[in-house]
């Protein structure tokens, strides 16, 4: 099942890749989708930002509705998507509401019901050989930490950082548009 999903996120990509256009709105969805059921999470559980290196930041590529929010500084302390790409490393936290983070892209509106936070998460980097192009993130949403999914396993981070070269290409394809 887990190597149908992967198939099917792989498809999709050389599917975009072969248009030769930047995804619109609705390739961007389909693509949050595709790769939030491998991990039996729903769309907005799923988020891939891109590294400016320029601007020593990170963007959201997807959930779109977050990349008119704001960026990430690649130096915050506070941001785990910031230190994944620094450190380049991977990792589950699966007491999320108890670390230190900023929260203001919770709070942007992505079709959940008040209060739905993110309980559980794993954050990994995406990577060309050791070159940082972006991180890829998988949460669970919930009012608490029973209430929002199972744990993250090791084996689910060990999945996500495989779909690395996948996530990848996708990027290439999204910074190939602007």
């Amino acid at each position: 099942m887990i190597e149908q999903q992967t198939a099917a996120l792989a498809s999709l990509v050389e599917t975009l890749v072969a248009t030769g256009v930047a995804p619109d709105s609705a390739a961007l969805e389909k693509f949050a989708r595709t790769l939030a059921k491998i991990f039996d999470a729903d769309p907005d559980e799923a988020a891939i930002l891109a590294v400016d290196a320029k601007n020593k930041t990170l963007t959201f590529v997807i959930p779109e509705k977050l990349a008119a929010v704001g960026s990430i500084p690649l130096s915050s302390t506070s941001a785990l998507a910031a230190r994944t790409a620094r450190e380049r490393r991977a990792e589950v936290v699966n007491n999320f509401t108890a670390s230190r983070r900023a929260t203001v892209f919770e709070g942007v509106p992505l079709g959940r019901r008040q209060g739905e936070v993110i309980q559980k998460i794993m954050s990994a980097p995406i990577l060309e050989g050791t070159q940082i192009h972006g991180v890829v993130q998988i949460s669970r949403k919930g009012h608490s930490p029973s209430n929002s999914g199972q744990d993250f396993t090791q084996k689910d981070l060990r999945l996500l950082v495989s779909l690395s070269p996948t996530l990848e290409r996708f990027l290439k394809l999204i910074l190939a548009g602007k």
